[in-house]
Order: C-alpha cells, then sequence, then structure tokens
C-alpha cells in the first residue's frame, strides 16, 4: 500500500508564497500521494502548538513553513524535533544568506511583500483593465493595453490574461472567428502594443470544446467540435500571425504559467528596442 502523507503548510502570512512553492515541489516526485492542510497568518506560540497538537494525531505528517520571525520559527523547529515531525523552513537559509551577502539585517517583517506601494495599485490596475477587456470587450481603448493577446477559441486567452495582470500586465485578449474580422487598429504598423498571437493542435482543441460544450449547451457542438474546421481555424489564425509579423506561441503541451513567462519575455525584447 503506497504511503499517504499529511502535509501541514504553515505561513505567517497569506500563505501563497508557501504553496505555490509547495506546488514546484510535489510536480518533481510522481508518487507523492497526500491531503494538504494550510495555516496561514500564524505568529504566536500558541497556535503553533495547536498545529502541533494536530500534527501529532496524524501518521506521516510533514510540516512547511514560511515564517520570518526568528524566534517564532525556532520554536516550530524546537517542537518538531521533539514530537519526531519531519519540519522544513522554506525561507530561513535564503534570508540568511541574503543578509550575509546585502551586508544588511533582515527586517524578518511578516507579509513585507504585501505593503501597499506603487507595483500594488499596478497590479489592481491591470487587473480591473484585463477583467473589462475579456474575449474582445471594450476595443475602443486598445492602445492602453501592455499586451493583447489573439487566438481562437479555447487556446488559454483568458486564463493567461489574468495570469498576467496578476503580474501587473494590462492585458486585452480577442477571440479569432471565421469570417469575422479583428480591430482595424491592430492592422496598423503599431510598434507601441506587444500583439501575440496564441494556438494550438486541433485535436487538442476538440477535446477542451467538447468538455466546455457539456456547461454551455447554447454552443453547436458540431461546428464548434470538428476537427477539420477547427484545423482550418488554427491555420488561418497562424497566417494571420506570419502576415502581421506577430510573433506566436504553441500552447498545446504549455501550462499557463510557461505561456507567460514566454509573453513577458517577448514583451521585454519588444519593450527594450
Amino acid at each position: 500500500m503506497t504511503n499517504k502523507y499529511k502535509i501541514f503548510l504553515i505561513s505567517d502570512s497569506t500563505g501563497e508564497t508557501l504553496d505555490r512553492i509547495f506546488l514546484a515541489l510535489q510536480s518533481q516526485f510522481a508518487n507523492f500521494h497526500y491531503d494538504k492542510k494550510e495555516f496561514v497568518f500564524i505568529r504566536t506560540q500558541q497556535q503553533i502548538d495547536k498545529i502541533i497538537n494536530e500534527c501529532k494525531s496524524q501518521q506521516s505528517s510533514i510540516i512547511l513553513y514560511t515564517i520570518v520571525d526568528t524566534k517564532l520559527a525556532k520554536f516550530l523547529g524546537t517542537e518538531c524535533e521533539k514530537n519526531n515531525i519531519p519540519c522544513f523552513g522554506v525561507l530561513g537559509n535564503l534570508i540568511l544568506s541574503f543578509s550575509k551577502l546585502l551586508n544588511q539585517k533582515a527586517t524578518h517583517k511578516p507579509s513585507a511583500q504585501h505593503v501597499l506601494d506603487e507595483d500594488y495599485y499596478k497590479r489592481i490596475e491591470a487587473i480591473q483593465f484585463t477583467m473589462s477587456h475579456d474575449d474582445g470587450k471594450k476595443n475602443e481603448d486598445i492602445n492602453q493595453a501592455d499586451i493583447i493577446l489573439l487566438g481562437v477559441s479555447r487556446t488559454s486567452k483568458t486564463p493567461t490574461s489574468i495570469y498576467l495582470a496578476n503580474r501587473g500586465y494590462k492585458t486585452l485578449n480577442i477571440p479569432l472567428v471565421l469570417d469575422q474580422a479583428i480591430p482595424s487598429i491592430l492592422e496598423k504598423d503599431n510598434k507601441k502594443i506587444c500583439i501575440i498571437g496564441l494556438f494550438a493542435d486541433a485535436e487538442r482543441l476538440a477535446e477542451v470544446r467538447k468538455t466546455r460544450i457539456s456547461v454551455n449547451t447554447s454552443i453547436d457542438l458540431k461546428t464548434y467540435t470538428d476537427v477539420e474546421k477547427i484545423r482550418i481555424e488554427v491555420e488561418n489564425s497562424k497566417k494571420m500571425f506570419k502576415r502581421f509579423n506577430w510573433p506566436a506561441i504553441d500552447v498545446t503541451r504549455r501550462s499557463v504559467e510557461e505561456t507567460a513567462a514566454s509573453i513577458i519575455k517577448i514583451y521585454e525584447i519588444k519593450k527594450n528596442k
């Protein structure tokens, strides 16, 4: 029988950083079976005690934590050692190493990355812009976008746009539909806006579209999921990208994060030209 672990993620802030680190970690192990429980805004020894007691009641418990308060982190480590609970701090050594390298003392302030600074408000503005310009809406202020994504249905335009918005990029996405023109401003020589095409294998798109049909009965199943029709859509979109010299990304086997990373790289290259 495969051992199933109980993973406890303990953070003194929102837990977002730790969750992403654990996601990257667990993806490296194919036969890693686990249940996960998250504890956020943990900032007292009393809170730690409660978590330790819960860990003791579980088999195969593992603790991962991001706690910048050195005293609290040490307390957690000591309690885990007493109770033979594997415990890993994912930021402690890194903060210490950076402190030595930069020759300055770390603040050890929880949630320090969540300050309401200029970057924070930039992200909020980008999210608001992106949500109001999803799926071809409000193209009249297209010049305000940092990035414009084009692609046929189900090429991950919306989730990629939202991810980019959370990184601070105003992103507008436009669906490409057969016999439907794109906004005329895109056909002009517009060097300021980063325009990127997304495409995927027709077979993969057909599978994804069939899933969408199950939750949206208003779509014509035969036309929307026909592989040959989709192949024509994709080929037409690729021809358009080539005609206007727009960079294009094959998203067939890419995660949203991987696609976004490529888009940001293209954006930075264009911006620095």
